[in-house]
């Protein structure tokens, strides 16, 4: 996952302390180990953090983050400066893979058309359950905007039911031209 932070202890003495974290008094943070190495969940600032180490550092020593310049570059830097913010005491702003709130309202409306669709109502009686009756014209449907639209949200919901899902996960890249 591109938003867990790799974490070390740093290599050479920083001009500041103020970054010596110890993972084991950080109030709610958990911290397991696995093949990998150490895995911590850390709440600070408001959001949980993910961290991966190789080793806990030892108490109080200096710590630095890992950002590989990979296609994950940009969201891994955002991630490290939330942690940053988060250790300033600062606010730390939206999750780098958080949805706009019209995006999460479409999909949930693709899905509540799904539904509907998958029970056997018709485009019209879905707009009438997703719009309100009220706003459906008793003529000109056919040429009415909410009937494409909710045309639309049940194509976008049987695009999700049939794997379209996995997209929610999928970090969207604007202005990527991949050649390799």
């Amino acid at each position: 996952m591109s938003t867990v932070l790799s974490i070390r202890t740093a290599v050479r003495p920083a001009a500041s302390d103020r970054y010596r974290l110890d993972f084991t008094e950080l109030a709610d943070s958990v911290v397991r180990q696995a093949a990998d190495g150490w895995h911590a969940i850390v709440p600070l600032g408001g959001a949980k953090h993910r961290l991966r180490l190789n080793e806990l550092p030892r108490r109080g020593s200096l710590i630095g983050i890992d950002l590989p310049l990979d296609r994950s570059f940009d969201l891994r830097s955002l991630a490290a400066y939330r942690f940053w913010l988060a250790l300033e005491q600062r606010p730390v702003g939206p999750p780098p893979l958080a949805q706009s709130i019209g995006t999460r309202n479409r999909h949930i409306f693709a899905l509540r058309a799904l539904d509907g669709w998958l029970e056997g109502n018709s485009y019209r009686n879905i707009a009438e359950g997703l719009f309100g009756k009220t706003r459906i014209p008793d003529r000109g449907w056919k040429t009415h905007d909410l009937r494409s639209r909710t045309i639309r949200l049940v194509r976008m919901g049987l695009h999700m039911m049939r794997g379209g899902y996995r997209d929610l996960l999928r970090y969207k890249r604007k202005d990527r031209d991949d050649t390799s």
